[in-house]
């Protein structure tokens, strides 16, 4: 079943975004949007678009509008939260924000009365399988930066040791204790 464009779907490029800016003015109302729109249209022998059209249009935009701010805000706490961290941890909270908006996208479309359709199932499997994969290649990836990190620094304790005047022994021993960490 596919879903008719509506009337401000249909306009030309150039007006929509003269609709988007006059919408986003406080100063002027929606009927104002609507009479300006109109005028350009009927220049332009276009349909002319209805104030319900316009108003449902508007508060379609605002809720878009409503959900990216406080997806950014939510971003801007975590991220400031997490500034100091490692930037890995910045990867986990997209991976998990990106899940996140799947499960609402899949609720969302369960919920529609519209059936779903197999491209978008399809698209969506695709997503969840890379962000999965992604994870995955990332938690690889810290494990094998430990690993090195602390191989670096076995030995630059053992090379150490040994020019501080421990024996070779006990400078191997500093080394397996600091690489030991690494078998956890």
């Amino acid at each position: 079943m596919v879903k008719q464009q509506s009337s401000i779907d249909r306009l030309p490029e150039d007006i929509r975004t003269q609709l988007h800016e006059l919408l986003r003015d406080p100063r002027v109302t929606q009927m104002d949007a609507t009479r300006r729109i109109n005028a350009i249209l009927a220049e332009q022998d276009h349909e002319l678009l209805s104030k319900s059209a316009v108003n449902r249009y508007a508060v379609r935009m605002d809720k878009i509008g409503a959900r990216i701010r406080q997806s950014r805000e939510v971003a801007k706490m975590w991220i400031g939260r997490l500034g100091a961290e490692p930037q890995g941890e910045v990867g986990k909270l997209l991976n998990e924000m990106v899940r996140n908006l799947a499960f609402e996208a899949t609720t969302e479309m369960l919920d529609g009365e519209a059936p779903i359709e197999p491209k978008m199932l399809k698209d969506l499997a695709i997503a969840i399988e890379r962000l999965e994969r992604a994870a995955s290649e990332n938690v690889k990836r810290e494990e094998e930066i430990r690993k090195r990190v602390l191989e670096e620094a076995a030995s630059i304790a053992g090379t150490s040791a040994k020019k501080g005047g421990l024996s070779d022994a006990a400078a191997d021993e500093i080394r397996k204790k600091i690489l030991g960490v690494v078998k956890r």
